[in-house]
């Protein structure tokens, strides 16, 4: 099913946006899921992503024969909408073309949920890009992060900040080959066939 190529020629049609917090700190930490999928479909492409461009690390990639920029907003999760709104007025890439990645403490770790459209569910990140964009209608990933007994709170705050443990890194990183599979499906044969496929998927 993953059907990439390498490089994209001229310019994107689509953004494939993970969300995440720059720097060391951050770096395999739950809220990171995003970025974490694009560092996956990166490695799998070979398709760098290091160009320092609307205030993301961004790179040029072929997915379902169309040209894509994979990106990694810098701003921090809150400001997000900021970099992916410069990104789309730019290309003139509408919203159902922007195609969003990020963790989802509603959602137990090893699933995922493909969505067309939505609204924030109190994900900073998802709000700030809703802002900017003007529409809740984008289409978006949401990677489990959750836990069977949620925490609350500041206790939540801390839980989705904090690092994934060994076991569950090894869960995360089987349902990012699920992630990658849903982004080529959205491109090239539609959202209800990502859903159909994905939705309910256990890793």
């Amino acid at each position: 099913m993953f059907k990439f190529f390498s490089r994209a020629g001229g310019a994107p049609t689509h953004l494939v946006v993970g969300l995440g917090n720059p720097g060391s700190r951050y770096l395999h930490t739950r809220h990171n899921a995003g970025f974490m999928a694009i560092e996956y479909l990166s490695q799998s492409l070979r398709a760098p992503v290091k160009r320092v461009r609307f205030q993301s690390l961004t790179g040029p990639a072929d997915v379902a024969g169309q040209s894509v920029l994979l990106m990694m907003p810098q701003t921090y999760m809150n400001l997000s909408g900021q970099a992916v709104g410069e990104a789309a007025r730019f290309y003139k890439i509408p919203p159902e073309r922007v195609i969003i990645l990020y963790d989802d403490k509603d959602i137990p770790l090893g699933r995922l949920r493909v969505r067309e459209k939505g609204s924030s569910g109190g994900h900073n990140g998802i709000k700030s890009i809703i802002e900017h964009l003007g529409t809740e209608a984008f289409p978006r990933i949401r990677i489990g992060i959750g836990s069977g007994t949620p925490p609350r709170g500041e206790e939540m705050v801390d839980y989705v900040i904090g690092n994934f443990s060994k076991q569950e890194q090894q869960v995360l990183f089987s349902m990012l080959g699920h992630v990658a599979s849903g982004v080529e499906l959205i491109i090239g044969s539609g959202i209800r066939e990502a859903q159909s496929r994905l939705n309910g998927l256990e890793a």
